[in-house]
Formats: structure tokens, C-alpha cells, sequence
């Protein structure tokens, strides 16, 4: 060691009088190191965040399809409980996931070519992969 610093090397460790002593945490903080690249750890995430391909339906996929929705239409006005598995575009990238909602039906919007549950869920018919329910037990498609 220099002899620059020789004088005051053994001296006490200063406590001030008027302010508290900071906790280990508090210290620790304040040489934490800051964001410099802000969004890039989100950035990171959303990279590593995994989607799925919609599913292409073949040609016999898609009548047995068309012709459980056109069952379901034809029984509307009975409310007919369904499960219906559909795809939900992700909004962020390419892909998507599969869900898959239970319950009433309670109309058909012929326009939008949508379907609506009765609590308010609506499924777009080209997005639909599957239907199940009792109406389509024991038929054949």
C-alpha cells in the first residue's frame, strides 16, 4: 500500500449521528446495475413463447364439419349444448393455440358466420375444428 493513504487506514468506520444505518438490501441496490435495454427481456419472452400451427382440414374433415354445423343450425332454437374445439389467432405472431369451450348455444350470426354461446362466447364457424354433443351421438357423418 502507498503511503498516501497511511494516516487515516487504521481510523474507526465513520456511523453518522443523523441518519440510519442502510440495511445490506438497501446497499446492495443502489450498485444494482440499471435496465439499459429496456424491452429486451420481453423481447426475449415473447421470442421463447411457443404457439401452434392452425391445422389444415381435409376435404372429408370439412364436409363431416359442414355437416355438424348445418345440424347444429337446423336445432338452434333448442339451445343445443356442444363442445366445440377452435383455433384463437395469436395477436402478438405467427400461430396461434386450440381451445376448447362447452356449453348452450344461443344464436348464429349468418353474416359473420359466428357462433354464439349464452354466455357470450363467439367462435368464428373457419375457425372451428371439432363439435361434440348428444345431437351428434348415433349419427352417421
Amino acid at each position: 500500500m502507498t503511503d498516501k493513504y497511511a494516516h487515516i487506514i487504521d481510523l474507526p468506520h465513520h456511523v453518522s449521528k443523523v441518519r440510519p444505518q442502510m440495511t445490506m438490501y438497501q446497499r446492495a441496490a443502489q450498485f444494482a446495475p440499471f435496465a439499459a435495454l429496456t424491452g429486451h427481456s420481453a423481447a426475449i419472452s415473447e421470442t421463447a413463447r411457443l404457439t401452434d400451427k392452425a391445422m389444415e382440414l381435409s376435404e372429408s374433415e370439412c364436409e363431416v364439419l359442414n355437416q355438424k354445423i348445418t345440424l347444429l343450425l337446423a336445432h338452434l332454437d333448442e339451445h343445443p349444448y356442444v363442445c366445440i374445439t377452435y383455433f384463437v389467432p395469436d395477436l402478438q405472431k405467427e400461430g396461434g393455440k386450440y381451445e376448447t369451450h362447452s356449453g348452450s348455444i344461443k344464436s348464429w350470426d349468418e353474416y359473420e358466420q359466428r357462433i354464439t354461446f349464452d354466455d357470450n362466447t363467439q367462435v368464428k364457424a373457419n375457425e372451428i375444428i371439432d363439435i361434440k354433443g348428444e345431437l351428434f351421438d348415433n349419427r352417421a357423418f
